[in-house]
């Protein structure tokens, strides 16, 4: 290398020749840096105007790592001069550093680019869903990661089949000391690629005592907050044994109420139980494309029953019971202006014949 330069600047003569030419390759290192870095800042800028987003994320993850590469080929012209005239073993290993530096920023681009088409997939609507783009983000990731320490432990001399002979020996180690770990992570796979909730969605469980809103979906456990605050961290294992409700995927909420009448007011059951099914049919409120049903349904012990089953078009918990309040309150209503009564539980004590009473 020091001839090559020698060759190139014949001035450069004398002990401490290689010193310089150390200082001008760390110059030209320097200003090839700053031009790629303001050349891929123009691109960027230009690219910004297009449509596609593609080529902004690719530019944008190799922004930091070709700098670096370019740095660690430059230092490692000059470390060669340095070794070449110091002979110091120390030096002699800047091409294994090197070669590892690449990789790592290889890597580092990688990354870069799983992270930007992460964001991509995620930033419209029509696009997977955020849960899921973050499950396969982190695959990909860990991936890359994992192909990376295998190719740096090939380019420091390691033999690649041995440590995957190890790893395979400590893979079937850890695999029974970790089975309920392995079993979590692959319940989070199940929740994140089945989708039966996502965070925000109210779930529950009628097999345990589970219920709330979601917070987090790791790869461990979900968190869960209860409705009284309380947070619950479930395994993730446990959502592939259990039968998992998710109330907020409704589209309709119900009613289904029974009001009873008194024995005396039977005779105005039929037009009350017409006026109150006019009313539902009618109510802004009720969804008349679900089931709606009005009817007559017992002879209970102190009254006479008819119940009411329809459907609001609101699913939100709070508007409900304000729609719910507004037909129970139109149901009194109509039973008063029919002159009738809702019932309370009354006994009547019946005597077939009177008593009469021997004074004699």
């Amino acid at each position: 290398m020091m001839t090559e330069l020698n060759q190139w600047i014949p001035w450069m003569d004398g002990e401490l020749a290689w010193v310089a030419q150390i200082f001008i390759i760390v110059l030209v290192t320097a200003f090839a840096s700053f031009f790629i870095k303001r050349l891929l800042a123009k691109m960027l800028t230009r690219l910004n105007r297009t449509s596609t987003r593609w080529d902004n994320i690719i530019l944008q993850s190799m922004k930091q790592p070709i700098t670096w590469i370019v740095w660690l080929q430059g230092l490692d012209i000059a470390v060669d001069i340095i070794y070449a005239q110091t002979q110091n073993v120390i030096f002699s290993y800047s091409g294994p550093i090197r070669d590892v530096g690449v990789l790592v920023c290889i890597t580092w681009f990688l990354l870069g680019m799983v992270r930007g088409a992460e964001q991509e997939f995620t930033s419209e609507a029509d696009q997977i869903d955020q849960h899921t783009a973050e499950a396969i983000g982190k695959l990909v990731r860990l991936a890359i990661i994992i192909t990376a320490a295998l190719v740096v432990l090939q380019t420091l001399g390691f033999s690649i089949s041995g440590v995957l002979a190890m790893g395979g020996i400590g893979g079937i180690a850890v695999g029974f000391a970790a089975k309920d770990l392995l079993a979590n992570f692959f319940g989070a796979l199940i929740v994140y690629f089945d989708r039966p909730f996502l965070v925000g969605d109210w779930i529950r469980s009628p097999d345990r005592n589970i219920e709330g809103t979601v917070e987090k979906i790791g790869w461990r456990l979900t968190v869960i907050r209860d409705f009284q605050s309380r947070p619950i961290y479930v395994p993730n294992s446990i959502f592939t044994s259990i039968i998992v409700e998710n109330p907020s995927r409704m589209v309709n909420r119900r009613i289904n109420e029974t009001i009873g009448l008194r024995y005396s007011d039977l005779t105005s059951m039929d037009k009350i139980v017409s006026q109150v099914e006019a009313m539902l049919r009618s109510h802004e409120a009720i969804d008349p494309e679900k089931t709606l049903m009005v009817n007559f349904n017992e002879f209970a012990d102190s009254s006479v029953d008819f119940f009411i089953y329809c459907f609001t078009k609101t699913t939100k918990w709070v508007e409900f019971h304000q729609i719910k309040q507004d037909v129970m309150l139109r149901i009194a209503g109509i039973i008063e202006a029919n002159n009738a009564e809702v019932a309370f539980p009354t006994s009547t004590i019946h005597i077939a014949d009177p008593i009469t009473v021997d004074n004699s």
